[in-house]
């Protein structure tokens, strides 16, 4: 019971993100992103300082395979974040949203590709009908839904690196914020020098709450390790369509984006995919696959 509560915690707080980075709409997102890495990096090295975890970090980079995969890792969650903060911040929640619900088809299919692992014949209609509901978007609006693969892409290939290096996310994430946070203080370095920076002359709450995206960032994170080693995966699997959910009902009800019919047909498309994937390996659904498929 406990774990179910921790990846509950982990993923409602993953969708109300929206509104800690709408709270910081007024710092351009690069500058968000800098402060994001550089204090995500400062909590988590007081969180293996305290928990005593440096040996087992250490033990995890002493293989080549784990060093090289942290730093492709640590380039595709910079992307990742700044794509999302500034979607968040340029009013694209609605769509942001949607790059998670595809998230999981895209990892599938990575895995596919990357890992020669088969996809059943459900599996196969789930994707159909997600490509189905990105092409109707796209053709109903006019505009490549650009943020939401990105997103979805990006995390996927995350998954994939994580996946192959297996490194723990706690352990994994410290490396990636150690890899980019001399970058990041040097950038804003350079913006304070040059007299650009935007948090300089920021009041005390926007200070505060750029040091809380460090909190922000790895306590769902922690929770959701806790809560991974303590339920079945498949529950996993359901409670991550909380995060994506909440973050649409925002961009909605709270940041009144536009949720037109092409949105409800596409996303109607999307939710369907995803649960024919979900049920795709139950006994039921594998009772009416066609016998002729492998």
């Amino acid at each position: 019971m406990v774990g179910t509560w921790y990846a509950i915690a982990a993923y409602v707080v993953w969708g109300i993100l929206p509104l800690y980075w709408k709270a910081l709409k007024h710092i351009p997102a690069r500058e968000i992103l800098a402060h994001r890495v550089i204090w995500s990096f400062v909590f988590l090295c007081l969180f293996n300082t305290v928990r005593k975890r440096w040996p087992e970090v250490k033990q995890d980079y002493t293989h080549k395979l784990n060093r090289v995969s942290s730093l492709l890792s640590a380039l595709i969650i910079g992307a990742v974040w700044f794509i999302y903060i500034w979607a968040i911040n340029a009013n694209h929640v609605v769509e942001a949203s949607m790059g998670y619900y595809i998230n999981p088809l895209v990892s599938v299919l990575l895995g596919m590709i990357f890992l020669k692992e088969r996809l059943t014949f459900w599996q196969n209609i789930a994707f159909v009908l997600a490509i189905l509901g990105v092409v109707f978007l796209t053709v109903q609006h006019g505009r490549f839904p650009w943020i939401a693969l990105s997103l979805a892409v990006g995390f996927g290939l995350y998954g994939l690196l994580r996946k192959t290096s297996r490194v723990g996310s706690i352990t994994g994430l410290t490396a990636e914020t150690a890899i980019l946070t001399p970058a990041a203080l040097v950038f804003l370095l350079l913006l304070v020098f040059r007299k650009t920076s935007e948090v300089a002359g920021a009041s005390m709450t926007t200070h505060l709450l750029l040091i809380g995206a460090g909190i922000a960032t790895a306590v769902p994170l922690v929770w959701f390790a806790k809560g991974a080693r303590r339920i079945p995966l498949s529950m996993i699997g359901f409670f991550q369509y909380l995060a994506p959910t909440i973050t649409l009902l925002l961009g909605i009800f709270v940041f009144k984006e536009p949720f037109t019919t092409t949105h409800l047909i596409s996303f109607g498309l999307i939710w369907a995919a995803l649960i024919i994937y979900t049920s795709s390996q139950t006994r039921f659904m594998k009772r009416l696959q066609p016998k002729a498929f492998p």
